[in-house]
């Protein structure tokens, strides 16, 4: 049993590097009714609608 689990933790140790997350993508979107443009990462609502992007920036700037 010990044997399994030193195994387990040495294969946990090795693969746990693989598991790394990434920022989510920005995204420019245009106001139907004003025409104004905001950038966000989260959908801002049926009020939008997408106009560039993905982005890696806040400023919605290649």
């Amino acid at each position: 049993m010990k044997k399994y689990v030193h195994l387990l933790l040495m294969l946990l140790t090795v693969t746990g590097g693989l598991a790394q997350g990434a920022p989510a993508p920005w995204f420019k979107y245009q106001s139907l009714s004003t025409g104004q443009f905001v950038c966000t990462q989260a959908d801002p609502g049926e009020a939008f609608q997408r106009f560039a992007g993905p982005f890696n920036n806040a400023g919605c700037r290649p």
